[in-house]
Order: structure tokens, then sequence, then C-alpha cells
């Protein structure tokens, strides 16, 4: 199976970060294709290489990078929701990149699910 996510929600204040990466980690480990993460609202953050958590925390932002890298799954912010939030391209982790919402109806299109996290 085919799958998108959406992710709406910012790390480390919404367990959504966490979980969406969780799923798509078993999703992958399960034998199905994690297609694409789109970032969206507070989701955009995710991808932020700014972030710099304490050493016994995780660091969320390479999560997402290491998940682009090895399994080839595109992780992509909105464009409108990352220029709110003063994110550019280079700010981001390595794999991820700036999009439109036109890529989200493409994402939705051409996967067989699309799991959505945060409200």
């Amino acid at each position: 199976m085919n799958i998108g996510i959406l992710l709406k929600e910012g790390p480390y204040n919404h367990q959504a970060s966490d979980t969406a990466y969780k799923f798509a980690e078993a999703a992958i480990a399960m034998g199905h294709k994690v297609d694409a993460v789109f970032l969206y609202n507070d989701g955009v953050t995710n991808v932020t290489r700014l972030m710099d958590p304490p050493q016994d925390d995780r660091h969320i932002a390479r999560r997402w990078g290491e998940l682009s890298k090895n399994h080839g799954v595109e992780v992509l912010a909105c464009i409108a929701a990352s220029k709110r939030r003063g994110i550019s391209d280079e700010v981001l982790v390595e794999g991820s990149g700036i999009t439109g919402l036109g890529t989200l109806t493409d994402i939705v299109i051409r996967n067989d699910r699309l799991v959505i996290f945060g409200d």
C-alpha cells in the first residue's frame, strides 16, 4: 500500500510528530511504501535544523531527515505555513524541502491512503 502522511503539529509540544514518525517507521517495516510526509501549519517546524534539543532527548528534525535519506520518503513543508514562521530552505534539514499546497493534492491522488496527524 502507498501511504501519504499529513502532519499538522509542531515537535515537542504535541504527540502528533512522534506518532507520525513511529507510524511511518512501522508502515515501512511492514512492507508499505510511505511516499511523502507533508508538513502543514505548525508541522513545518519539524524539519528546521535550528532546533537543538538536549543530548538525552530525541532530535525530531534529524529523524525526518533520516527517514527521507534512508527510505526515499519526500518530507515537504508547506510554503505558506513556512513563510509565516520564518522558515526558508536554508534552515531545513537535509532531505526536506518547501512546496505548495498543490503538492499535497498530488500526494492525495497518487497514494492509497492519506493519514493525518494533529488537530
